[in-house]
């Protein structure tokens, strides 16, 4: 049997009532509302369901063909769902044997959830562009839909990052790691590199969270200070460790806002800093030194092992040694707690594990059409992936009584 071949619905097709679609046209040279009760967009969304539950049917029905069945379509059933862009009154068609199940929106389901704004808003957190969404739309369900309506669903998700990004947070956190991670974006005709600010943070019942991300012209410590500020505002009144790379003035501004906290500077850094300019055939010693260092019991077999090193490499590689001993209080503020608290402060790989999983969907892409794209992208796609990087901390009531005997009255003061 020959296979017959569906054209994709043009605007005639999703509202075939061409004084309407005079009218839709004329609301949005009007500035009328897309979303709400009786917004454009509402109305053409709800053209849009009706058509792909068409569609669904007829393929239902394309197959009951192939099989030999008799059966036939039998009329619509109608009801009223919520979607995200307001009311909608939907039509099911019905086959007359019961054998179809509509899938975009289930018999029994009363709102738009698992329709097609979810899944719109799902293949974006993917990382697809609009333009892919596009045309995933058209070869999965047989529907057209523009750019610019494709933007306006995922633009409703922008007040949902407002209200997460404004939320209020804990009084205190046991450890927040702080980094940047970098993308391009055009602005006025030209592509410039901004940095995304992240603040990722563990409670005191050892639970992770993403404090908030924030988009800046570049990565410096004076905007790091109003990062601070802001999650200070939000309800954040004490942190009892701060791990960061080794951006200049870091200390100070931490410091100013947060005066109690301790500060530990990335080993893992420092040491890729250390080795930057080692020769290969040194690097591997290099190493294998510099771990002595930092895996020493205590500050003072650390500054021995750093006297060590020094009369080893000096000569060869003069500026390694004066780099630690010049940060030697933030890099050692590890040591002097448990391993199991090293453990969790050493380095900032935490929130670059998170920065990978932004990365993973973002890697595709050149240059951002805005800064808002580009927040809307990230804030669904860390939303998507939040079972990765909210999981409780491992052996954390350990680590909670070790804190308790580090901190004691500071911690109780906000331990629940």
């Amino acid at each position: 049997m020959k296979e017959s071949k569906r054209r994709a619905p043009r605007m005639e097709d999703l509202i075939p009532d061409a004084e309407k679609r005079q009218m839709v046209l004329q609301r949005l040279y009007q500035g009328d509302p897309l979303v709400g009760d009786g917004g454009i967009f509402t109305d053409l969304l709800q053209a849009l369901v009706n058509a792909a539950l068409e569609g669904e049917l007829d393929g239902t029905m394309a197959e009951g063909t192939e099989a030999g069945e008799g059966n036939r379509r039998n009329g619509h059933n109608t009801k009223h769902v919520k979607s995200r862009v307001g009311p909608l009154e939907v039509h099911t068609p019905r086959d007359r044997q019961g054998l179809h199940e509509p899938k975009l929106i289930g018999k029994w389901d009363r709102e738009l959830s698992s329709g097609m704004d979810e899944i719109i808003l799902s293949m974006y957190s993917h990382g697809q562009s609009i333009e892919d969404i596009r045309r995933q739309l058209q070869s999965l369900y047989g529907v057209e839909m523009s750019s610019g309506t494709i933007s306006a669903i995922t633009d409703r998700v922008y007040n949902e990052i407002i209200n997460w990004q404004q939320r209020t947070l804990n009084s205190c956190y046991a450890i927040v790691y702080l980094d940047a991670i970098y993308y391009k974006i055009r602005e006025d005709s030209k592509v410039v590199t901004k940095a995304v600010y992240t603040v990722y943070g563990v409670d005191l019942d050892g639970q992770r969270d993403i404090l908030g991300f924030y988009l800046q012209a570049t990565e410096g410590a004076r905007y790091w200070g109003l990062v601070l500020e802001d999650i200070k505002k939000r309800g954040v009144e004490d942190v009892l460790f701060f791990c960061v790379d080794g951006l200049s003035g870091f200390k100070e501004v931490i410091s100013q806002v947060y005066p109690m906290s301790i500060i530990q500077r990335c080993i893992v850094h420092m040491v890729r800093a250390s080795t930057r300019f080692v020769s290969d055939k040194d690097l591997k010693a290099i190493c294998v030194d510099l771990r002595k260092i930092y895996n020493a019991a205590d500050r003072d077999q650390a500054a021995i092992a750093l006297e060590a090193f020094g009369e080893k490499w000096d000569k060869k590689y003069k500026e390694i040694r004066p780099k630690w001993e010049e940060n030697w209080d933030e890099l050692m503020a590890f040591i002097d707690y448990s391993e199991n608290i090293r453990r969790m402060i050493y380095t900032t790989n935490p929130v670059e594990a998170l920065h990978r999983i932004m990365r993973k969907v973002t890697k595709t892409k050149g240059a951002w059409i805005s800064e808002k794209a580009l927040i809307k992208q990230l804030y669904l796609s860390l939303m998507h992936n939040k079972k990765s990087w909210s999981k409780k901390a491992f052996g954390w009531p350990s680590i909670a009584r070790e804190l308790k005997e580090y901190f004691g009255e500071r911690f109780d003061k906000y331990a629940l």
